[in-house]
């Protein structure tokens, strides 16, 4: 088909896929930005309750205060979720400076730091909630055969908050996941980007 008698082969219509890319990586830069918001937030909740809960028993003439210092696996888990609010911060503002300039993201070596940042977060998260929770399960279950006795019926207050806390932070672990697939998707992007562009012969 010709138009003002200029004829166009099929073969040679030119193809724009910047406006494609802009649009995917648009979607993904909002999703990544509602995500790191959402764990900045949660970790911060986290670690909140947990690192302020407290409670004051009195046996007898003695008082005796827990607080989450007591268990090391509490320790961490506040350690962890004060590193992942940090990260998520930090991450958070250069998702929004790279939206309001409009860029997309084409550096590998940068999208390598972020990818294995939220790979590290993510298996930080995930450990320090599987410590925090084994923990919470002996003071909650107790261990008869260890003679370690039940502390949640000492402490029922202290219990449920530290349970509140692991909750939180179990929703901040799956976050986390989800960011780096995020993550992961725009790393191999790139390199798929540039396997098409190698076989189309540019």
């Amino acid at each position: 088909m010709s138009y003002l008698g200029v004829g166009v082969s099929p073969g040679n219509v030119p193809v724009y896929h910047g406006t494609n890319l802009k649009v995917i990586d648009r979607r993904v830069r909002v999703a990544e930005l509602v995500l790191r918001c959402l764990i900045c937030g949660l970790s911060v909740l986290a670690a909140v309750l947990v690192g302020t809960d407290t409670q004051i028993k009195e046996i007898f003439t003695i008082q005796k205060k827990a607080r989450f210092t007591d268990m090391k696996a509490l320790v961490f888990l506040v350690a962890a979720n004060g590193i992942t609010a940090a990260y998520s911060l930090v991450q958070g503002v250069r998702c929004v400076v790279g939206m309001v300039r409009g860029s997309v993201l084409f550096s590998k070596p940068l999208a390598f730091a972020i990818f294995s940042g939220d790979q590290a977060l993510a298996y930080l998260n995930v450990a320090a909630v599987g410590a925090a929770a084994q923990s919470a399960a002996f003071a909650k279950l107790g261990q008869t055969k260890l003679q370690w006795m039940v502390i949640c019926n000492m402490y029922g207050k202290f219990c449920n908050q530290i349970g509140e806390g692991i909750a939180v932070s179990l929703l901040v672990s799956i976050c986390m996941v989800g960011l780096s697939c995020i993550s992961a998707f725009g790393l191999f992007r790139l390199y798929g980007s540039n396997k098409a562009k190698n076989n189309s012969g540019w």
